[in-house]
């Protein structure tokens, strides 16, 4: 008796992004303008006087702070998913870049 057998193939993790994710990237850098801001209102002077008795700098970090985690959060529930196989781009005449020539490969 022969025996069949049946290849079960797991579906392969499909491929995110990642780091390059742009809003990873504004994320981080948002995070780390609150952060600054952050620990200029907490120990920089106020400039109270300009301001109208508000602590700009302390109100804009924590503002851009929240935005970061935002902007991560949604990276991270919502990942981009990188395709595994894409076709390349034919000549395309109106590309401003410089076109290929019927022998180059």
């Amino acid at each position: 008796m022969s025996q069949k057998t049946t290849e079960t193939t797991a579906p392969s993790p499909k491929k995110t992004a990642g780091a390059f994710d742009i809003r990873n990237i504004i994320g981080a850098l948002l995070g780390l303008y609150g952060v600054i801001l952050l620990l200029a209102g907490l120990f920089g002077d106020t400039a109270s006087a300009k301001t109208g008795g508000i602590n700009a700098n302390l109100w804009t970090g924590l503002a851009l702070a929240i935005a970061a985690v935002v902007f991560l959060t949604w990276a991270r529930l919502k990942p981009i998913v990188v395709p595994e196989h894409v076709e390349p781009v034919g000549d395309d005449p109106t590309r401003p870049a410089p076109r290929r020539r019927p022998g180059d490969h």
